[in-house]
């Protein structure tokens, strides 16, 4: 018998480290994740199966065995599901590549306490290590459906594993296809060697398996017919009505569904019936998957047919911007053996896909309404990956709208919707207006807005990324046009101030030739920076701002195109200084003092600071402002 030693990689030993001595606090999770892989073990087989008509399968029907031996103070997990080939067992077990060591390592690296590190597991779907919390040593022998010889992986989680030929009767435990793991229970943990504890966590975590779950070791010489521990039936094909809260809660863990601790915030399950039928049960988390911004925005949504699984990958089952939900999609009228490449040009896949966004919309409205507190938890988590659907095709850009909250200067928290905004717009109001950045305390304050504030004018205040690129595909709202408050002429004349505001003047006072001549030397002397300089009616209390002419590119989405597009800007700013400011008005009045210029670049320069953004040439920035402070200017 040949014996092959491999080492860990540097991440992996970390991680068993981490995984093997720092939960403590809830041990049990390490069986409801091994039979977890065994039950999708269970499931690739049975899709191979019917998929590969040469394969010939187990004479059983498919089912877990969990039993104990005291002599050897071992714990046994068996299956006779797809079971794995050698490289499988390197593969899957010898490394976390698949799983992203670096990030397991990142996230645990930032767990506070035993709890944090205990939500990772599941997290990460690096379920099998948590077997070291209970063993000092775990051996796992597996056998590929289809292929003639076993292997015999072994580990003591610490200096590597090994990988060997199993012994006959190790070989015995398997029929066709298969997988056992046996764990060498620690001497500390030998509560694990009680069968009843056992059952305990297998009825606990494990009831909805939609596999047969055995304690014990086959009595072949009993007639009585075994009963498993668990119901053993699909929880998302029974009716809702049989169905209870633990219920549907065990079925989200087993799912693997970002936070191991975390709860559902929503759970939805329905049956679809009609021109097509299928039935979905979806889980929005409480908490973000830590790949949800994974540039591959895959789902983690698994397609079965007739109750039998095909993939968990499957692109043109879910939209992008629902791949926050966790669960299951099983149709009855695909074909049992569809491939991932009939998958792709399947009509029926297509309908069931929109099927599924709509009955999500319609329960996230819902949920809008009758909860708004549990909503809008929602909205924080997922609020940016939902707004993308909007800048794909319109087939749901009325539901999705419909949903969307913001911030606005009505309302620093994200609860004005777009119903709600039409609903407090003033008279004569035609247009929606915005402002877009990075950060909602540096929008509040920006001097853009100090003329719309006057007006009583509600602005919303859009912060995440996306939004710049969705207002490229949707100009407007029930026929309410989208405007930036940084961009283009806005004449706010035409408003009365607000009942709050202090200047009560509808217009803008006229300009004085003394401010008149200001402008053209300011002109002159920004002519390389800026594109024009020009009274603002947006501003009462800065003396200057910046905006984007009416054919340019918004000051938020031109920033996000230079850094991820190296875009070079085609036009050039627009200066609005504040005609009734007394600074303006001071350097209107001593016009030509030889340092009325440096104050236009100052100016300039603070335009540009109030937008976040660096000034052109810091050290003659420091040079100016020295001299106007020194000064007294």
């Amino acid at each position: 018998m040949t014996t092959e030693t491999l080492s860990f990689g540097t991440d992996v030993g970390r991680l068993l480290d981490i995984v093997a001595n720092a939960l403590y606090s809830n041990k049990d999770v390490f069986l409801r994740e091994l039979i977890s892989n065994a039950s999708d073990a269970c499931d690739r087989l049975r899709y191979e199966l019917v998929s590969n008509k040469k394969l010939k399968g187990n004479k059983e029907e498919s089912h877990i065995r969990v039993f104990v031996d005291t002599d050897t103070r071992t714990v046994s997990i068996i299956d006779n599901g797809i079971g794995m080939t050698r490289q499988d067992l390197i593969d899957h077990l010898g490394t976390i590549a698949k799983s992203g060591t670096s990030a397991v390592m990142d996230e645990l690296s930032k767990s506070k306490n035993k709890d944090n590190t205990l939500d990772l597991i599941g997290q990460f779907g690096v379920g099998f290590y948590a077997s070291f919390m209970v063993a000092h040593k775990v051996e796992v022998i597996s056998r590929k459906i289809g292929e003639k010889d076993s292997h015999l992986w072994s580990s003591d989680g610490q200096t590597g594993f090994t990988l060997e030929t199993p012994s006959k009767e190790q070989q015995e435990l398997i029929d066709q296809s298969g997988t056992v793991i046996i764990l060498h229970i620690k001497d500390e943990a030998c509560e694990y060697l009680i069968e009843p504890k056992l059952k305990d966590i297998i009825e606990t975590w494990s009831d909805h398996i939609d596999v047969p779950i055995y304690l014990g070791r086959i009595d072949e010489d009993s007639d009585e017919e075994e009963t498993p521990i668990n119901e053993a039936n699909a929880l998302w094909a029974r009716p809702k009505s049989e169905i209870s809260e633990d219920d549907y809660r065990g079925f989200f863990h087993h799912l693997s569904m970002g936070f191991t601790m975390d709860e559902a915030l929503m759970t939805t399950h329905w049956k679809a019936e009609g021109m097509i039928e299928y039935t979905g049960l979806l889980y929005t988390p409480s908490m973000r998957p830590w790949d949800l911004f994974d540039p591959a925005r895959k789902h983690a949504v698994k397609l079965y047919v007739k109750r039998v699984f095909i993939t968990d990958g499957c692109e043109d089952l879910m939209y992008p911007w629902l791949r926050f939900l966790r669960g299951v999609i099983d149709s009855q009228d695909l074909p049992l053996n569809i491939s991932r490449e009939m998958l792709q040009t399947n009509p029926v896949l297509t309908k069931i896909k929109n099927g599924i966004a709509k009955k999500v919309l319609k329960e996230l409205d819902t949920l809008s309404t009758k909860e708004e507190d549990k909503f809008l938890a929602f909205w924080q988590q997922f609020g940016s990956v939902i707004k993308e659907g909007l800048y794909e095709p319109t087939e749901h850009r009325e539901a999705l709208l419909k949903i969307c909250r913001f911030s606005s200067t009505e309302s620093k928290a994200e609860t004005v919707s777009f119903k709600d905004y039409l609903s407090r717009m003033k008279e004569g109001q035609d247009d929606i207006y915005y402002i877009s950045g990075e950060n909602i305390d540096t929008l509040q304050n920006s001097p853009q807005l100090e003329g719309f504030r006057a007006k009583g004018l509600e602005v919303l205040l859009f912060k995440d990324t996306i939004d710049d690129f969705w207002l490229q595909s949707v100009p407007d709202y029930e026929s309410k046009k989208f405007v930036s408050v940084t961009k283009g002429s806005i004449d706010l004349n035409v408003f009365e101030p607000s009942e709050k505001s202090k200047d009560k003047t509808k217009k803008t006072p006229k300009t004085s030739k003394k401010v008149e001549d200001l402008i053209t030397l300011m002109k002159e002397t920004l002519s390389e920076d800026v594109s024009d300089v020009k009274i603002s009616t947006r501003l009462t209390n800065s003396p200057s701002c910046l905006i984007a002419a009416d054919n340019e590119v918004d000051l938020k989405m031109e920033r996000i195109l230079k850094t991820q597009q190296q875009y070079e800007a085609s036009g050039k700013r627009i200066l609005e200084i504040n005609g009734t400011h007394p600074l303006i008005k001071k350097l209107a009045g001593d016009i030509a003092n030889d340092h009325t210029k440096d104050a236009a670049y100052l100016l300039l320069d603070q335009a540009k600071i109030a937008l976040g953004e660096p000034v052109t040439n810091p050290t003659e920035f420091a040079q100016r402002l020295n001299y106007f402070i020194e000064n007294g200017s």
